[in-house]
């Protein structure tokens, strides 16, 4: 690997460390979301905590992290020349984005679940998939207004999409897709056990008041 691979993973991993729902609760709303709601600092928890004003941007922010970690190969010719190589280096980059997202270097390595960072990354490498997964993401949120159950879910039938529906013509990128389906649930295990208890919070679309 070269010097310019190894750097552009290092980026990739603090790009995906910026803690921006933490950054932006303490910087506008003085509050660490890591220590209300779910204790998780990510977009849901921040529109709980601080209302959509602050949860939108935290989502944005989240969703182009990724999209930017694997687009770096745009910015700079890595020199692969098999295409294969490349996909297995932007699926590298992905990877360095999530880790950056759970374990992010600039607030003590506890961050969120990953899953907003998740959607930039499918967005750059499954342009197609991706809106599927969105919509079914959308469709069981409207549904039952629960946020994990409408991820675990959506994240389960991303494979399906993209093996059955788009044959991506990459096994590297069939195998990524799989591992999402496996990946995003094992991250929501205590959501999961709440689920299964009935005492998963619902998602509220109405306009929620930042907590002071």
């Amino acid at each position: 690997m070269t010097t310019e691979s190894i750097v552009a993973l290092l980026i990739a991993y603090l790009l995906g460390s910026i803690p921006s729902s933490v950054w932006i609760g303490k910087s506008f709303f003085k509050v660490d979301v890591r220590e209300e709601g779910s204790g998780n600092a990510g977009a849901t928890n921040t529109i709980r905590v601080l209302g959509w004003k602050a949860g939108v941007p935290v989502l944005i922010i989240d969703v182009l992290k990724g999209w930017l970690a694997v687009s770096l190969t745009l910015l700079y010719d890595f020199g692969f020349a098999d295409p294969q190589q490349l996909t297995l280096f932007r699926i590298g980059l992905a990877a360095a984005a999530v880790l950056g997202h759970i374990f992010p270097v600039y607030i003590g390595f506890r961050g969120g679940k990953g899953v907003a960072t998740l959607l930039g990354i499918g967005i750059a490498l499954y342009p197609l998939a991706v809106w599927l997964v969105l919509a079914v993401f959308i469709l069981l949120l409207i549904l039952f207004r629960i946020v994990s159950l409408a991820s675990i879910f959506a994240s389960i039938s991303f494979p399906f999409f993209v093996i059955f529906v788009f044959a991506p013509g990459s096994d590297a990128l069939v195998w990524l897709s799989i591992a999402v389906g496996v990946f995003v649930p094992l991250t929501h295990y205590s959501n999961i056990k709440r689920l299964l208890r009935g005492k998963e919070k619902a998602f509220s679309f109405r306009k929620s008041s930042p907590k002071k």
